[in-house]
């Protein structure tokens, strides 16, 4: 087959698909009937009629009822996926995800075409194009994670001021959700809503530990358990947590400044390698082909991957540094 046909095919269903996942994107960010309920039992919404918009919005579902199926099989075969999601607050289904990461990877196809790239790179040129919408999703995670650990000792200094106010810790949380920004308002508002319905406190507490996995957020639900058992001064446990956040970020702080020049170099030295692969192969590329037509030039392209992997390995080891 003429492969501008090739070429052309693979954009048009690329194109399609990213397409599809941003329209299925755009009607994702608005809430479903269930949560919109959940919200009228809680007092955080006055109840409303139903619109049409619902009822299209259904037919939509309906229609597409087939391909996410599909790809709910394939999700439910992984436990924690979707803690994953709810982790990074992504506002895209997994099932369309996976829909997005196959379009990432036609359109990399497409372009090692398009950069008359060796036919033995169109699967890692698919490959690096495919796993880009999960290093946003990893990337997004990480983010959340480092912001809510930055806002977690204001919000502990918080309900210990609501506590020894008078209020009750529930209250305590109630007043994080009213007065700190996202993600911490968020975690803090699901706890709330949960105990509100009806699940113990120190449960709604530990799915949040399960949801933001923070060894201070442990500690904070573990001291929960305990004064509700056994008693004690909440507030004065909730300062001294706080203080120990804050020593550990300023050590992380030294830390952090100590170990840039290692992050740099592991940066320049797992990039180098494959930089300069690329600029030999548009400067002379026969002499690159060798690589992938010779059995010895498979053997070092193999060797080259596992050295790229323990360096990366080794490095990330020296400059990481638990606190």
């Amino acid at each position: 087959m003429n492969p501008i046909i090739i070429l052309s095919l693979a954009v048009f269903v690329g194109v399609v698909a990213l397409i599809a996942a941003i329209v299925f994107v755009m009607g994702g960010f608005e809430k479903s009937s269930a949560e919109d309920r959940l919200d009228v039992l809680t007092g955080k919404k006055q109840p409303t009629k139903e619109s049409d918009s619902i009822l299209k919005e259904e037919v939509w579902n309906e229609s597409l009822a087939g391909i996410t199926n599909l790809f709910r099989s394939v999700i439910d075969r992984f436990n924690r996926l979707e803690l994953l999601f709810e982790q990074a607050n992504s506002p895209v289904k997994p099932e369309m995800f996976f829909g997005i990461s196959i379009g990432f990877a036609i359109l990399g196809i497409a372009g090692g075409f398009v950069a008359n790239a060796p036919t033995p790179l169109y699967p890692v040129c698919a490959f690096m194009a495919g796993i880009l919408p999960m290093i946003w999703l990893l990337w997004r995670r990480k983010r959340r994670f480092k912001a809510f650990a930055k806002q977690l000792p204001d919000a502990l200094e918080l309900v210990g001021r609501a506590l020894r106010s008078g209020h009750s810790l529930s209250s305590g949380l109630h007043v994080v959700v009213e007065e700190m920004p996202d993600p911490i308002s968020i975690e803090f508002s699901r706890a709330y809503e949960e105990q509100n319905l009806g699940i113990p406190l120190d449960k709604a507490l530990n799915s949040m530990v399960d949801r933001m996995p923070n060894m201070d957020l442990k500690f904070f639900a573990t001291a929960v358990a305990i004064q509700r058992t056994s008693g004690g001064d909440m507030a004065e446990i909730l300062d001294k947590i706080s203080y120990i956040i804050r020593e550990r970020f300023q050590i992380l702080g030294q830390v952090a400044a100590l170990t840039g020049e290692g992050r740099i170099s592991g940066v320049v030295l797992l990039g180098l390698p494959i930089a300069l692969f690329f600029a030999v192969y548009y400067l002379n590329p026969d002499y690159m082909m060798l690589l992938f037509t010779e059995p010895l030039g498979h053997k070092m392209i193999a060797l080259a991957a596992v050295l790229q992997v323990l360096g990366a390995v080794v490095i990330k080891k020296i400059i990481q540094i638990k606190i």
